[in-house]
């Protein structure tokens, strides 16, 4: 037998990928495996005999990884192989994009150039066409600056194709910048003379106001005197209720300060009754809870027992010595061994 597993003849390297590839091909080891299973007599009788069934499952379990290591390294060595033509592959395209790239060099520079030729001359038309689409948006001066501008952009044969294309965007805008200057012109001539008008009449509306207040004024300083005689008359009459009024306030003041202190007295010995009724509630909630507490505990631990005592009988039953179910038990507790729990 294998000095790996006692128990299988592992399949040699040579021949270990047709063993792999065959429908059950490994029936042949398998076999040999189940015979040693089943010539083999199990007896729990005797400390022995369980350990020789504890052995038994141990070298199958060792047969189990090695037949399954020798498939794991055959499938390692044929992962490589498409690694190796995938490096392969990727070396003839990127080779063959450099090359591609060189063949094309030429024409793309060209294209370029060609691109920046077109993209010069477009933007002569398009600040053309941005000095006409001011039109309208500015007052007389700027418009007069931007036509005076504009015709100063020269059109001619260095645009080349895009000439005839220019001058027509030229025509056009200039004819829209002096159209709106014209309107402009005429709507701050229209604006100056309504702010003329506008002028006089604010005069007369002044001299008019002027004239008003020297009228007004003058009946104000008879309202005015007669005003100050019925002042001072109700101003007299006003300091007579006065004095009736805060001597009736300083009665009123007196009483008020002592149905306070009244009151103060009685809602401290209020304060201080609720006080103590206060403590002595939290002191006995305290206590039922520090009770209620206890008995919890008192009742999760038994619980657990309870539970534990369970796990530790079904560990001898299946055979574990008593030490050992205990150690167990105290492992799992302590959550020692991954993956598992006793749920409480």
């Amino acid at each position: 037998m294998s000095a790996a597993t006692d128990l299988v003849v592992l399949p040699p390297k040579e021949t270990a990928l047709q063993v792999f590839q065959a429908v059950n091909g490994l029936d042949p080891f398998l076999a040999q495996i189940r015979k040693e299973i089943d010539d083999f007599v199990p007896d729990v009788s005797t400390r022995k005999g369980r350990e020789a069934i504890a052995s038994i499952a141990h070298k199958v379990a060792r047969s189990k990884t090695a037949l399954d290591n020798v498939g794991k390294d055959l499938v390692a060595e044929l992962k490589e192989i498409p690694k190796k033509i995938d490096a392969e592959r990727k070396r003839v395209r990127d080779l063959l994009d450099n090359w591609k790239d060189e063949v094309r060099k030429p024409l793309d520079d060209w294209q370029a150039a060609e691109d920046a030729r077109i993209d010069r001359h477009q933007a002569v038309i398009d600040g053309i066409k941005e000095r006409g689409a001011e039109a309208g948006a500015y007052d007389a001066e700027y418009l007069r600056g931007s036509i005076a501008a504009l015709e100063q952009t020269p059109v001619n044969e260095d645009l080349e194709e895009f000439e005839a294309e220019a001058a027509r965007e030229k025509d056009k805008a200039l004819s829209a910048l002096r159209d709106a200057l014209l309107a402009r012109e005429k709507q701050d001539a229209e604006r100056a003379e309504l702010e003329r008008l506008r002028r006089l009449q604010a005069e007369r509306d002044q001299q008019e106001e002027r004239d008003r207040i020297a009228r007004e004024a003058a009946e104000k300083a008879t309202r005015d005197a007669e005003a100050r005689a019925q002042s001072e008359r109700d101003a007299a009459a006003q300091r007579e209720r006065d004095l009736e009024l805060e001597a009736e306030r300083a009665r009123n003041a007196e009483l008020e300060a002592t149905r306070r202190a009244e009151q103060a007295e009685r809602d401290a010995t209020a304060r201080a009754e609720q006080a103590a009724a206060d403590e002595r509630k939290r002191q006995a909630d305290l206590i039922a809870d520090e009770e209620l507490q206890a008995k919890r505990r008192e009742a999760d631990i038994e619980h657990r027992k309870r539970i534990n005592n369970a796990a530790l009988a079904a560990f001898i039953a299946g055979g574990m010595p008593e030490e050992c179910a205990k150690q167990a038990i105290t492992l799992i507790v302590k959550r020692q061994i991954p993956n598992i729990q006793i749920t409480y």
